[in-house]
């Protein structure tokens, strides 16, 4: 029951966060919120609630420079992430509807991973991730977290420093793609990471930790490669200088109910 309500939770804060950021539109219960500050929203929809959309930046595409360059960003947005969502809609037109009824939003999706196409973990796990990891960051950001977050954070792994250290190892040690994560497992932080586009939402048994994201990093190589080329060590180097850092906040003082 906690990981069932966790997972709800960190779902409807996470879109509420980067609706409320990007001023997107969605759809939640057939209501089309012009503002969606304070919104409970599950995920990316047009009107009429029947197609995932890409999510839009909160940010210019060279707005992460030096860390990450406007190419990379404008491909990784563009191109990689789109695909996720235009062969994410694609594969829910495939699906019997007794699988998932009417209800396609993230969280049933995951819930019921085990039973659909890969290509449907492959794409909803691909959209959900990147929306998420684009919140996650802001120009000019870094520095550490305050607050609860940063009180939690001590608790975990005794200082920042070291928890810096643990989650650089973990991205660095995830073989190929995939991503690293900070996440909330039973009211207790710990890191993690998943292949490809798995992330701890997934109810899948290959996924080694289950828990609330509160941070998280694309390891992919078309996340770096323009400006880094193989040198993962640099991106990630790099980017703990645009992690938004409030925005972790409000995921984890969510999750932590």
């Amino acid at each position: 029951m906690e990981n069932t309500n966790s997972r709800r939770d960190f779902l409807k804060k996470s879109a509420a966060l980067a609706l409320g950021t990007i001023a997107a539109t969605a759809v939640v219960n057939n209501t089309l919120f012009a503002n969606t500050q304070n919104t409970t929203l599950e995920n990316y929809l047009l009107p009429g609630g029947d197609r995932f959309t890409l999510s839009v930046l909160p940010y210019t595409y060279d707005a992460l420079e030096p860390h990450i360059d406007k190419l990379t960003m404008e491909i990784h947005h563009s191109k990689h992430h789109q695909a996720y969502v235009t062969n994410l809609n694609k594969a829910l037109e495939t699906i019997d509807n007794s699988i998932l009824g009417s209800n396609y939003t993230f969280e049933n999706i995951f819930d019921k991973i085990e039973k659909l196409p890969v290509a449907i973990r492959n794409n909803a796990g691909g959209h959900y991730n990147h929306s998420l990891f684009w919140i996650l960051m802001k120009p000019n950001g870094g520095g550490q977290p305050k607050d609860k977050l940063a009180a939690a954070i001590n608790t975990s792994f005794g200082s920042f420093d070291e928890f810096k250290k643990k989650f650089t190892e973990s991205a660095m040690n995830r073989f190929g793609s995939g991503w690293a994560w900070l996440v909330l497992n039973k009211s207790k932080l710990t890191i993690t990471s998943t292949a490809n586009q798995d992330n701890s939402l997934m109810n899948v048994s290959g996924i080694e930790i289950k828990g609330t994201p509160i941070l998280a990093l694309d390891v992919w190589e078309h996340a770096y490669y323009l400006k880094n080329q193989n040198r993962r060590a640099d991106y990630i180097t790099s980017w703990w200088n645009i992690v938004n850092w409030d925005a972790a906040e409000s995921l984890f003082n969510t999750a932590s109910k």
